[in-house]
Formats: C-alpha cells, structure tokens, sequence
C-alpha cells in the first residue's frame, strides 16, 4: 500500500478545519496554525494517521471482520454508501438505529422480518393478503429496507466502527466504546479525539475531502479483502496437494501389485498308472 501523497490531501481542501471559536483544545497537536479565522489542519500527520489506520483496517478486513461505515450528514451519506457497498462492507447512512451494537440481537431480528417478507413474496403467500395487509407490509419492508439494508449481511458483530463526524455519531461512539469496538474515524478541529482510537484529523465537512480520505481507507479495505481470498486459495491448493501426496503411495502400491509378473507354478506331476492284476482266473 503507497503511502498518502500530502498533494492530494492538499488538493481536496482536507487541511480546512472549523472557526478557531469553535476548536477543541484537544485538537491542538494537529493543528498547523490559523489563518483568518480558522484553524488549519497539519497534513503531514494526517497523512501519517490515515496510513496507519488504513493498514489496520486492511489487517480487519484480512481476518474476516466487517467494517461498519456510519455518516448521516448529507455530504457524506452518499459517498460512503458507495465507497462501503465497493468495498463489500456494510453501512448507515440513515439514522443511527439506537442500540444498533448494544442490542444487536433485536436489531438482528428486523432484518430477518425484511428477509420472511421477501420470502412471503417469492412462495405467494403474499398475494393471499388484502389489499390493505399488502400496503401495511409494503411499507414495513421499506423502511426496514431504508434503514437496516445495508447490514443484512452482518451477522455479528463488527469488528471495528469508521465514522465520519464524530459529535454527529455520538451515540454509535459510545456504544462502540461500550463493547470495546475499534473506533476509526475523520475528526475535525472541532472534535475530541479523546473518544477515537484511531483518529484522521481531517475536514469532515467537504464532500472531497471525506471522499479522498474514504477511498484511502476503503481501497485498504479491499486490499485486505483480496489477501484473505489468496490464502483461502492458497490453504485449499495445499490442502488438494497434501491430499493427492497422501493417495500417491497407495496408487503407487497397486500400480505395483498390478505389473508384478506372474508366480510360475510347477507343473502338475503326471498320474501313475493303474497297476496291472496279478490275480489268476479261477481253475473251472
């Protein structure tokens, strides 16, 4: 993976950070300096915290976890969707459902609503409904859809959460730090990065800086993606070899017993003949 061009950071306005009134102090060690008003982001250490978070979520993405992808801000929503849906990762870019990580398993239990819905549809048993009933579930399964679609694959829990916005997502924050789950995220100037365990100090407001700074992580997503898949590959190749090693003494044990010549018997001994009578007629 190339390291993070400090250009291209550059180039996408990521060094932009809030009004100075409105920074959190917490910030300060990536902050570079403030020019008319506002503060400007160091991206020189942006660069080295994007690459860094990037190669743990590729080490995630690498053991089989998924990476959930929260924005609900309008400039982000769309360009996570995509980004996370390229990456074969599940996101929210709706509404954070309260309780989405600590009470994982009701909200498991609506997914699989959408998914006996959709069987209801496939079976026919949808079309004995009236006209009222089909409408009521139509609309169930939208806004089960709208809400909860991007996750129907996600059958457990994630193994880390990568926000953009952190006092947006402030109730995904806290239950991610509930449960201890790996929290990456775009913090602006305005932000705790306190709350983070891996923090990107970037602007995350602009739609192309959350899109250049999305397409790092994501593409290290799917890096680590693909090296999962090769050594699946690779350990299933090994495996058909180790089995083919294991059959080919045998095989060669009856590839042997087959072209063995065969043992020459000794011939039969001839049979002797039938001793003459010595017995005399009888004197008449």
């Amino acid at each position: 993976m190339a390291n993070t061009d400090v250009k291209d950071l550059l180039n996408a306005g990521v060094h932009f950070g809030h009004l100075t009134r409105k920074w959190n102090p917490n910030m300060a060690p990536y902050i570079y300096m403030e020019r008319n008003g506002i503060h400007i982001i160091n991206l020189y250490k942006t660069a080295a915290k994007v690459d860094e978070a990037a190669e743990a979520m590729k080490k995630i993405a690498a053991s089989g976890r998924k990476i959930l992808f929260v924005a609900t801000k309008k400039q982000a929503k769309d360009i996570v969707a995509t980004k996370a849906a390229a990456a074969k990762m599940p996101y929210i870019t709706e509404r954070w459902p309260g309780g989405m990580l600590t009470n994982f398993v009701t909200i498991r239990k609506a997914v699989k609503k959408m998914a006996s819905i959709d069987r209801m549809k496939k079976d026919g048993t949808f079309e004995t409904l009236s006209k009222k009933e089909k409408l009521q579930v139509d609309r169930q399964r939208a806004k089960l859809e709208k809400n909860l679609g991007s996750i129907t694959d996600m059958t457990r829990l994630p193994g880390a959460l990568f926000v953009v916005d952190i006092k947006r997502e402030h109730i995904a924050i806290k239950e991610a730090q509930k449960l201890k789950i790996p929290i990456f995220a775009m913090v602006d100037t305005n932000s705790d990065p306190r709350d983070v365990d891996f923090v990107i100090p970037a602007n995350d407001d602009a739609s192309k800086s959350i899109e250049k700074i999305l397409g790092i992580v994501t593409d290290a997503v799917s890096e680590g993606l693909s090296t999962r898949q090769s050594e699946k590959e690779a350990a299933s190749k090994g495996k058909e070899e180790a089995t083919t090693e294991a059959a080919a003494p045998e095989a060669q044990a009856v590839e042997a017993a087959t072209e063995a010549p065969a043992v020459e018997t000794a011939p039969e001994a001839p049979e002797a003949p039938a001793a003459e009578s010595t017995d005399t007629p009888a004197e008449a």
